[in-house]
């Protein structure tokens, strides 16, 4: 029997978006007491989870990547917790923290800032992106890094370098090296009073990254081709990490919009909850299997936008530049795979029987 059709996968996620947008348009109405004043703080919103979702699509790749080997159970949680996480942590909670020790403020006097003088938490926001894409940017170069110093992987899609990547790794804790170097480097060119912030943050999201890699260690000691299963707590915290790493830049970004952390938060949550219907769709579909160089490609896009993220401390780079990286990337890589399975077609089919035999006979996928 067939599956579930595409639309009811973000049933979920439209519902969230409806709610949103009627606590957009209250916000609104309450701010400008207009009918232009709301329609236009719901536009913003609208505009907010569109750029979300554009920039994410890699994410969801590398999502579903880790969510395919997770236990039923914490799949779940990660879409339900997960997603408190994402928009009330990353979206609300972080920049509020940022703020809160930038200004050396209590917590009920960063919320009052936020609310009271948006544009003083936009300045101290923004004040803080050194920090920021020094956190960020090391973690996600981790990510990329390790994905490709990986001697046990087979699968290259552009074998001229992952081939010899993968032959590195023999090197123990070749990526944390590399890692360093390239901040190291960056640092040289950022300002003399911010280049210590820079570099001491990059370390913690280094840090960050094996603290996870130590998680899961010791929570989930078993492999599987070769590769640690991050099935339960410890796949549940790289994902959210990995999230916030994406989220960081979302959300400095979204005050070329607005400076209202709640309409910030309201459209960057909106889609975040399609990035995560889009991660069960993956999954569910069987698209990493069917495709095959696909998740290589996320993996690029990720290592792209780690080292875009760390050159943002000294550089002005648009998010539409690292948006377009990401989707060339993933576009090449889905181009690769469908040309990979017209001359392998036996390949092809095989894989769409895997998918086939995780479904159940009302269509719905059995793990989840």
């Amino acid at each position: 029997m067939k599956g579930k059709r595409v639309i009811g996968y973000f049933k979920g996620a439209f519902a969230f978006t409806a709610v949103c947008l009627a606590l957009a348009a209250w916000l609104g109405w309450t701010l400008t007491a207009s009918v232009a004043g709301t329609a236009g703080i719901v536009w913003i919103v609208i505009v907010l989870s569109v750029l979300e979702v554009s920039l994410s699509f890699d994410n969801a790749v590398v999502n579903a990547a880790v969510l395919k080997d997770m236990a039923p159970v914490w799949r779940r949680r990660f879409l339900t917790w997960g997603i408190a996480i994402a928009v009330f942590g990353m979206r609300i909670l972080f920049p509020l923290a940022i703020v809160a020790v930038a200004a050396r403020l209590g917590p009920i006097e960063a919320v009052r800032l936020a609310a009271g003088h948006p544009a003083e938490y936009e300045r101290i926001i923004t004040s803080a992106h050194v920090g920021i894409a020094g956190f960020g940017g090391a973690f996600l170069a981790m990510v990329g890094f390790k994905f490709f110093f990986d001697r046990e992987k087979d699968v290259h899609w552009i074998g001229a370098v992952e081939e010899r990547l993968a032959k590195l790794s023999s090197v123990d804790a070749i990526e944390i090296g590399i890692v360093l170097l390239i901040v190291y480097a960056i640092s040289r060119f950022v300002r003399p009073d911010e280049a210590l912030t820079f570099v001491t943050a990059a370390i913690f999201g280094i840090l960050a990254y094996l603290a996870v890699e130590a998680i899961n260690s010791l929570l989930e000691p078993g492999e599987a081709n070769g590769a640690v299963v991050r099935s339960g707590m410890a796949g549940f915290l790289y994902l959210n990490l990995l999230d916030s790493a994406f989220s960081f830049d979302g959300v400095i970004g979204a005050f070329a919009l607005s400076n209202n952390i709640f309409i910030i938060a309201l459209g960057l949550g909106i889609g975040a909850m399609f990035v995560r219907s889009m991660t069960i769709l993956l999954v569910d579909r069987g698209t990493l299997a069917q495709y095959r160089y696909l998740e290589h490609g996320a993996f690029w896009a990720i290592l792209a936008l780690g080292i875009v993220m760390l050159l943002t401390a000294r550089f002005e780079i648009p998010e539409v530049v690292t948006g377009l990286i990401g989707a060339v990337l993933i576009g090449l890589s889905l181009w690769g795979s469908s040309r990979y399975n017209r001359h392998h077609p036996g390949e092809a089919k095989a894989a769409a029987s895997d998918r086939s035999a995780c479904v159940g006979p009302d269509g719905a996928n059995l793990d989840l």
